[in-house]
């Protein structure tokens, strides 16, 4: 079972009382990069909201959903097919998705995943998806606070870094099979940001222990799921590991909901443990995480192809988690 934390003390008053959760949040990253967190801050009637419009989205014909298409937009959002993405190995992810990033409405500062997001036209959809975002990525901003202090930082220290931050969050539809058997539905991957925050429905998804044994994450209700991504491994200088983690196959329908939270854009992610070596190579945040992304999804590998797109410092999409670093 993984560490259960309970953040409501990160909103006290005393520092203390946000030191301790700071303490409890470091120790269960350093020791395995995934927890449940469960708390005040977390509101179920989002969550509700938010899978009833998941399920009515999904229930529309492909065609219906391909207007939405992610391939046409400009900011790389809306409808993702089954079969668009692609991890290493070659194997095809078995889920279909739409895909929502921070609104940035300036065309001044454009950058690959920053700009109006596509929207389908379901004024309900975009209100209650937004609405979501919103507060998850609130959850998220109290854990930056919580990281700084398991730094040894000014609490405030991202405050500044996460001002636009191109931070993607995912509706995620793995459809009904009851043939299914216990194989992957979706490639071993580290995720590309600081860290997930995730609400899922079902079981099926397995994180890799150090031992090299995969192992299941039950859903636990009233819990979000928390883990280390690539950035934060770097800020940590090792100390924290990206945990990758894949889904089996399941045959019952499952809903799958997780918020990358990032940095804003151009902010150089560099280790910060005071005192350490470096053992990491920066990357520039939004870089990175379009790299990575150009490197899973079909309709930009096309681009890539074709010469219309070119990637700048790309890393191989396993160069984070166990023996990462030999790849940097």
């Amino acid at each position: 079972m993984l560490p259960i934390i309970d953040i409501t003390p990160l909103a006290s008053e005393s520092l203390e009382d946000r030191l301790a959760v700071a303490r409890e949040l470091d120790t269960a990253c350093a020791q395995i990069g995934f927890v449940y967190v469960c708390g005040e801050q977390l509101d179920p009637a989002l969550f509700a909201r938010l899978l009833a419009r998941a399920e009515r989205y999904f229930a529309l014909s492909d065609e219906e959903k391909m207007r939405s298409y992610i391939g046409a937009s400009c900011n790389h959002s809306g409808y993702v097919p089954v079969g668009e993405e692609q991890f290493g190995g070659g194997t095809c992810d078995l889920k279909e998705a739409y895909d929502i990033n921070y609104e940035y409405s300036d065309t001044i500062g454009r950058r690959p995943l920053l700009g109006p997001n596509t929207w389908p036209d379901d004024p309900g959809f975009r209100a209650d998806v937004a609405m979501y975002y919103q507060h998850v990525t609130a959850i998220g901003r109290s854990l930056f606070r919580a990281f700084a202090l398991a730094l040894g930082l000014n609490e405030q220290h991202f405050e500044a870094h996460t001002c636009q931050p191109p931070s993607q969050l995912r509706l995620i539809h793995y459809p009904l099979d009851p043939s299914a058997q216990d194989r992957p539905g979706i490639g071993a991957h580290t995720d590309y940001e600081c860290f997930t925050l995730l609400f899922a429905t079902a079981p099926g998804l397995q994180i890799l222990g150090k031992d090299g044994a995969w192992l299941d994450v039950p859903v636990k209700p009233g819990t979000l799921v928390m883990n280390i991504g690539d950035m934060m491994e770097i800020m940590f200088n090792g100390r924290y590991m990206a945990t990758k983690h894949r889904v089996r196959k399941v045959a019952q329908e499952r809903f799958s909901f997780p918020l990358f939270v990032s940095c804003d854009y151009d902010y150089v992610v560099r280790p910060l443990v005071p005192g350490q070596e470096p053992r990491y190579a920066p990357v520039r945040c939004g870089e990175h995480l379009f790299n990575q992304t150009a490197q899973t999804f079909a309709y930009l590998k096309r681009r890539i192809a074709a010469g219309e797109l070119v990637l700048d410092n790309a890393l191989p999409l396993d160069s984070f988690g166990l023996h990462g670093t030999e790849a940097l």
